[in-house]
């Protein structure tokens, strides 16, 4: 599901640039609010994926069998700061896809496999591509 939720917000993405590109937009009230739910949509669905992928997943983080992390938090740096067994909770994917997805690259959290490399690598092209040309031209009309 979180694949095809990505898939649809990319499509949805590239056929507004599309739009963009081929037809005399007036409308920027409306290209905001679309690149807003773009944006969001983008923001709230890589958190999942980040969430899904890092240690095999929740469940196996759940039950303690997880994998070699995915991602570096802050927390894993220092014993002092948090315990050897501190696991993130998904308030702490969705700060990693919000920081991402406005600074277009990692900020405290680092990607540590090439999957979760790819995943930012992603969200922060679609990011980019939403508040560069969609909400830019959106501005320039009002």
């Amino acid at each position: 599901m979180t694949a095809f939720v990505s898939a649809a917000n990319i499509y949805s993405l590239a056929a507004l640039v599309h739009f963009l590109l081929h037809h005399k937009v007036a409308d920027g009230r409306g290209l905001i609010v679309a690149g807003v739910l773009i944006w969001l949509t983008n923001f709230l669905i890589f958190a999942l994926w980040f969430w899904e992928i890092d240690r095999g997943g929740p469940g196996k983080r759940a039950l303690g069998r997880d994998g070699p992390p995915d991602f570096l938090f802050p927390q894993m740096s220092d014993d002092r700061i948090e315990p050897r067994d501190w696991r993130p909770k998904f308030i702490d994917y969705l700060y990693v896809s919000l920081t991402n997805n406005t600074a277009f690259s990692p900020t405290d959290t680092m990607p540590l496999t090439p999957m979760a490399k790819i995943i930012m690598g992603v969200q922060s092209v679609v990011s980019l591509l939403t508040l560069g040309l969609i909400v830019s031209r959106a501005v320039n009309i009002l």
